[in-house]
């Protein structure tokens, strides 16, 4: 039987961000367009100094490309 597997060690950096709200506004458009997507270190930016710790938008390496349309990034 074959499983799909959605763990961190799957996914890939798609982009880093300063503002974890940023971070919530992406990963929402990824997740309104159907693509899986993760935030990593969320909680530790927003409790230490801005740029400290970035949040890490994270998603399957197969869907970067559409990620990256969607959200503009280059």
């Amino acid at each position: 039987m074959a499983t799909t597997s959605t763990t961190s060690e799957s996914l890939v950096v798609l982009q880093a961000f300063d503002n974890p709200t940023q971070a919530e506004i992406a990963k929402s458009i990824l997740d309104c367009a159907g693509i899986f997507c993760a935030l990593h270190g969320e909680y530790l930016s927003s409790i230490y100094a801005i740029g400290a710790f970035p949040t890490r938008l994270m998603v399957r390496p197969d869907d970067i490309e559409e990620a990256r349309r969607l959200l503009g990034e280059r």
